[in-house]
């Protein structure tokens, strides 16, 4: 099976999640291939379906002030914070072709974070009863998923180069007796995003079996305007 990507650079997170609805509707109509979209958001804090509005520390005035962006969307998990240096990934796949499992899907997602970050020389794993990829007490990598028909959208944010102040804005996911960590803060060094990126693709085809064909945005922007008309 082959899954297509596109690298989508630095965009906005409400743009972003807009294109996703698409995707996913042309994905559960079987008129796209399972799709995979990397992106790096401006600063942003997203509120999720099970999200508690205390769980953001910042008045929204002070937010407005530091530039960055809140909105409540439909995934699952509280409240997470996206900002530049950050990795986000967003599958938009029928997990029909695997298995119609979303517990197995977080797994998986958990699983492509873990492998990739081997070949920088951490070594991450899950704690029990919170999602996402965890360095002992701090986490790495956040993620929350939305299913409709089967289909995922949403995903996974990786702290690569992160700013990490941007995360004393918010209680993150909610938990409060945890930190946040980055690459780039256990590694001591900035990394370059690309080779994160590459990492994260060889490690989702190994995970999900699948191949991996790079797609251009312009490509993914022709399939939407051929299925508008």
């Amino acid at each position: 099976m082959t899954v297509q990507f596109v690298d989508l650079g630095v965009k906005e997170y409400a743009s972003t999640w807009e294109l996703q609805k698409k995707l996913v509707t042309l994905r559960q109509t079987g008129e796209i291939p399972n799709t995979l979209l990397l992106v790096e958001h401006p600063p942003t804090i997203t509120l999720g379906k099970s999200g508690h509005a205390e769980n953001i520390l910042a008045n929204p005035a002070h937010l407005t002030s530091r530039g960055v962006a809140l909105l409540a969307v439909d995934r699952g998990g509280d409240v997470t914070y996206h900002g530049p240096g950050q990795l986000v990934a967003y599958p938009i796949f029928d997990l029909r072709d695997w298995t119609p499992d979303v517990f197995w899907y977080l797994r998986r997602l958990e699983e492509v974070v873990i492998q990739a970050l081997q070949g920088f020389g951490i070594s991450a794993g899950r704690l029990p009863k919170h999602t996402g990829v965890w360095v002992g007490d701090e986490k790495i990598a956040a993620i929350g998923v939305h299913v409709s028909r089967w289909v995922t959208s949403h995903g996974l944010a990786l702290n690569v180069n992160t700013d990490l102040s941007g995360f004393d804005l918010i209680v993150p996911c909610g938990i409060r007796d945890k930190g946040v960590t980055s690459v780039a803060k256990i590694l001591g060094k900035a990394v370059e995003k690309q080779a994160v990126s590459r990492a994260l693709l060889n490690a989702l085809a190994r995970v999900f079996e699948v191949s991996l064909q790079e797609i251009s945005e312009e490509n993914l922007q022709d399939v939407l305007q051929s299925e508008i008309a």
